[in-house]
C-alpha cells in the first residue's frame, strides 16, 4: 500500500486544478471589470466633450428646438453613463466574488500541501523508528552471540 502521502498527491492536483480554474475566473472577470471601466469613460469623455461642444455652440442665437435636441441628447447620455455606472459595479463585484472564490481555493491547497508534508514527516519519522529499532536489534544479537 502506498504511503498516506503519495495517496494524498491526487488531492493536491484537484486543488491545484481547482485554484487554476478559480484564477482564470478570476481574470476573466477582472478583464470585463477593466472593460467595463474603460466604456465609462469613454461614455464620460464623449459627455464631456459633447457639452463643450454645445456650450461654444450657444456663443450666438440658437433655436428653441436645436437647444432642446442637445439637452435630449445630454440626457440620454446620462441615462447611457448611469446604465453604464451600474454594469461597472456590477462587473466589480463579480471580480471581489472571483477572487474571494480563487483565495479559497489556493488556502484549501495550501492547507492540503501542509498536510502532505506534515504526513511525509511523520512517515519518515516512523522510518527512522524502525530502522533504529533493526539497529537496536542487530546490535543485541551480536551482544547476545559474543556472550554465548
Amino acid at each position: 500500500m502506498k504511503p498516506k502521502s503519495q495517496r494524498l498527491e491526487v488531492v493536491l492536483a484537484l486543488e491545484q486544478r481547482r485554484e487554476d480554474e478559480a484564477l482564470e475566473a478570476m481574470n476573466r472577470a477582472r478583464e470585463q471589470w477593466r472593460q467595463q471601466e474603460h466604456q465609462l469613460g469613454e461614455l464620460k469623455r464623449y459627455q464631456a466633450d459633447y457639452r463643450e461642444q454645445m456650450r461654444q455652440g450657444q456663443q450666438g442665437t440658437v433655436s428653441v428646438a436645436r437647444l432642446q435636441g442637445w439637452q435630449a441628447f445630454i440626457g440620454q447620455l446620462d441615462q447611457a453613463i448611469q446604465g453604464q455606472e451600474q454594469q461597472a459595479r456590477r462587473s466589480a463585484e463579480v471580480f471581489e466574488q472571483a477572487r474571494e472564490q480563487w483565495r479559497q481555493a489556493y488556502e484549501r491547497k495550501k492547507g492540503m500541501a501542509k498536510h502532505i508534508d506534515a504526513c511525509r514527516a511523520e512517515e519518515q519519522r516512523a522510518r527512522d523508528l524502525r530502522e533504529q529499532k533493526q539497529a537496536d536489534e542487530a546490535a543485541n544479537r551480536i551482544h547476545a552471540r559474543r556472550r554465548f
